[in-house]
């Protein structure tokens, strides 16, 4: 008989509460099985994910959905690598953040732990499995995990390679990462709020916003991508078009690939040109402001939509501004604060573009492709928030914990600090070891 979600939301719990305590090298010695249980299983997550996209192509699931859905041999040593990356970084729980002297033999700490039971919804990529999974546990966090229906093959037996792996560690409970599957589970769980401590959607705006009305639980939202790239008058050309071109063409379907372009208007004649063509070279559909009409005559007009639109596609907006206050200002209207990128040579222009752009991620000469987990050096992501909580930008392992505060005293009272006469608090602040 298969357990109900408010049985696997109280076992998550009761796993977490153990993890939250297990020192950093059972947790790592974990993270290296379940390594090895990806490598070696490696034929039967392949097979499971052929299962999936013969159903996603029946479906006729979107391209880029496919895209991120299509596992292969080295997807999977990548999943692999990944954990091991997550095994390889500094733990980090138990870390102190404050110490205090209240008093003489009054002392207050603030100690960083963990949040408790994760709840991740995700579509389309199975390789985020064991990503969330790594963070959660290296975190000292149980997961529930549920992807998308065109990956439930794949993820079924990533969970399960995952969960033997795991489960063979002494103290490490097997609840630690757990499974669901169908969307009435999902309601179920958003009325967790006993069990579960956040929840992670990574989806459509719309998705999100679901997920945020629909449940008492915290939600850290990782929504739309809409990412802009903006050519500064001090650009390099050569810089421009390669940062343009990266951006909107390594990875389409990512949240991170560039949306909108924005082109300053004394830069329209000396690019614009240039980029069309080498987009158009790769199947780019391109649409365009008048000013941008203006120089590429047979380009379709952009649509008042196109400006708020997630294309994840081999689809780009042009829009010519006039100067960097029109393209900072525009970008905060249409953005969904995800990451953001200016190529110019102007140093002041650039940190005026990267203080007053509203987004998780800003970016001066680099690619928006950047803005990722384990491009950043966190080992992996549970998502990009772009809220403004606890976490924001691509959330790693510091994302995934709160913090406590210990007080260690020798009998004191309250009663001694209050009234006539009362003792005198010192609050001398004590560096953190």
């Amino acid at each position: 008989m298969s357990k109900t979600v408010t049985e696997i939301a109280a076992e998550a719990k009761a796993a977490a509460l153990k993890l939250a305590h297990l020192p950093t090298d059972v947790k790592n010695y974990a993270l290296e099985k379940a390594a090895d249980a990806l490598e070696s299983g490696c034929a039967s997550i392949l097979e499971a994910n052929a299962q999936d996209l013969e159903f996603a192509e029946k479906e006729n699931i979107p391209g880029p959905l496919i895209a991120r859905l299509r596992l292969n041999e080295n997807k999977v040593q990548g999943m692999a690598k990944g954990i091991r990356s997550v095994a390889g970084l500094a733990d980090p729980v138990g870390q102190q953040q404050m110490g205090m002297e209240m008093d003489q033999g009054l002392m207050l700490y603030r100690v960083s732990c963990p949040i408790g039971v994760i709840g991740a919804i995700f579509e389309s990529r199975p390789d985020a499995v064991p990503q969330i999974s790594a963070l959660c546990l290296k975190s000292g966090n149980a997961v529930i995990l549920k992807g998308g229906r065109e990956a439930q093959n794949s993820n079924r037996i990533i969970v399960s390679l995952i969960r033997e792996a795991i489960c063979k560690v002494e103290s490490v409970p097997i609840g630690g990462v757990q499974m669901i599957e169908t969307r009435s589970e999902v309601a179920d769980m958003l009325r967790e709020e006993k069990n579960i401590n956040l929840i992670v959607p990574r989806g459509s705006n719309e998705f999100v916003k679901y997920i945020q009305e629909n449940t008492r639980i915290p939600v850290l939202g990782h929504s739309e991508g809409i990412c802009h790239g903006y050519i500064d008058l001090g650009a390099d050309i050569d810089k421009a078009i390669a940062l343009a071109l990266d951006s909107k063409l390594q990875y389409p379907a990512a949240c991170n690939a560039m949306e909108t372009l924005l082109v300053h208007a004394g830069m329209v004649e000396k690019v614009l040109p240039l980029l069309v063509d080498r987009f158009r070279g790769k199947g780019v559909e391109l649409v365009g402001c008048g000013k941008t009409r203006d120089v590429i005559g047979d380009m379709k007009p952009a649509e008042t939509a196109d400006w708020d639109t997630e294309y994840t596609d081999l689809k780009l907006s042009i829009k010519v501004v006039s100067n960097l206050s029109e393209a900072i200002e525009f970008i905060n209207a249409h953005g969904s604060g995800h990451t953001d990128m200016i190529v110019t040579e102007d140093a002041e222009q650039a940190e005026r573009f990267l203080n007053e752009v509203d987004s998780s991620s800003v970016m001066w000469n680099a690619s928006t492709r950047f803005a990722d987990g384990f491009r950043y050096g966190l080992g992996a992501e549970i998502g990009i928030s772009t809220n403004k909580t606890h976490a924001r930008g691509p959330v790693g392992l510091e994302g995934l914990v709160i913090y406590k505060y210990k007080l260690v005293g020798d009998g004191q009272t309250v009663a001694e600090y209050s009234g006539a006469g009362a003792r005198e608090f010192t609050h001398k602040y004590i560096p953190n070891s």
